[in-house]
């Protein structure tokens, strides 16, 4: 090589190592400045209850705030598209639901996100089961019981759920279907008002989460006929699950996950990701998890990964047997 390629050459790696050395700065500073963590969800509910909580943990370990912007609407449609859209930094994080990865692709024809190419995964929080409830009055405390109660009289019972296209609906729909039942679904928007009914008597049962239905169970005002997750929870540990009710491979949960814009670097993923399990290890964040209904649940963004692989062919099948769309 003569001396003007010799030249040439330590000039383009002078040029590389400047182009290159405030990245890798920059991504060995991470992070510099605070965080946001983006919830889909309106403030205080579950998500978001959870999503302070461990966003609180994530930025003291962290040594920057993480704040949360709530983003609500269109099923999480807006906060996830505005999450999807941010730059894949670290900076943007999104908590949310199945219903952003799983659900809403199966019920809704056009997302202005993809749930698999638009985000890189970091893990998965915690879960809670979703619970078949039923007004007090109504003959039935299990779910031999229901199943009896429900086929004596086709199209005579209806049962509540927290939406239409929510993973309330898909979960009664994937026990029905599995019972051989014909009952009536009639959307709610929100547990609020289905359970305000519910409790009311103006439906005899609804499909909704562990962590909404606890309040009401303590005081003996509905019964619990079974859990839809594939455990016990913890927090009613007397009710089965519908595998233990004769119902093999009938499982559904809601579960939280934290993802970011697809294209985060690598050394940025893993401190997130290792931030994240440190935190759903934490006894005292555990605690706080369990208090409000979730079952601390990491699991590594590969397992993510394959969850949402794994639950996005089972959610079209359920909503084209059901007819199941969103509103």
């Amino acid at each position: 090589m003569n001396r003007k390629k010799l030249l040439l050459s330590a000039v383009l790696c002078a040029l590389g190592a400047a182009a290159w050395g405030p990245a890798m700065a920059q991504e060995a500073a991470f992070p510099s400045k605070p965080i946001t963590l983006v919830i889909p969800f309106p403030p205080g509910g579950a998500t978001d209850v959870l999503g302070r909580l461990i966003g609180k943990k994530m930025g003291d370990l962290l040594g920057q705030p993480v704040v949360i912007d709530n983003r609500a609407g269109a099923g999480t449609t807006v906060g996830a598209s505005y999450a999807a859209k941010a730059a894949p930094d670290g900076y943007t994080l999104f908590m949310s639901s199945g219903t952003t990865f799983t659900v809403n692709p199966a019920v809704r024809p056009k997302l202005p996100y993809d749930p698999v190419k638009s985000f890189e995964p970091i893990g998965i929080t915690g879960r809670t089961g979703l619970i078949l409830l039923a007004n007090k009055d109504v003959p039935a405390s299990d779910v031999k019981q229901f199943v009896a109660l429900v086929k004596a009289a086709p199209d005579k019972y209806s049962y509540g759920s927290f939406g239409a296209g929510t993973t309330s609906q898909f979960a009664g729909e994937m026990f029905f279907h599995a019972a051989g039942l014909k009952i009536q679904h009639v959307p709610y928007k929100g547990s609020a008002p289905a359970m305000t009914d519910l409790l009311g008597g103006q439906i005899p049962f609804t499909v909704d989460t562990v962590s909404a239905a606890i309040p009401q169970l303590k005081d003996g005002k509905i019964k619990a006929i079974a859990v839809t997750s594939a455990k016990r929870s913890t927090l009613l540990p007397k009710v089965p699950t519908l595998v233990e009710s004769g119902y093999p491979g009938l499982e559904m949960d809601t579960w939280l996950a934290m993802v970011a814009p697809r294209g985060l670097p690598p050394a940025v993923k893993s401190r997130l990701e290792l931030t994240l399990a440190q935190v759903v290890s934490d006894p005292a964040t555990r605690d706080k998890m369990i208090a409000v209904g979730f079952e601390p649940a990491y699991a590594s963004s590969k397992a993510l990964a394959e969850l949402i692989d794994k639950e996005l062919p089972l959610m079209r099948a359920i909503a084209q047997r059901a007819s199941i769309t969103a509103d």
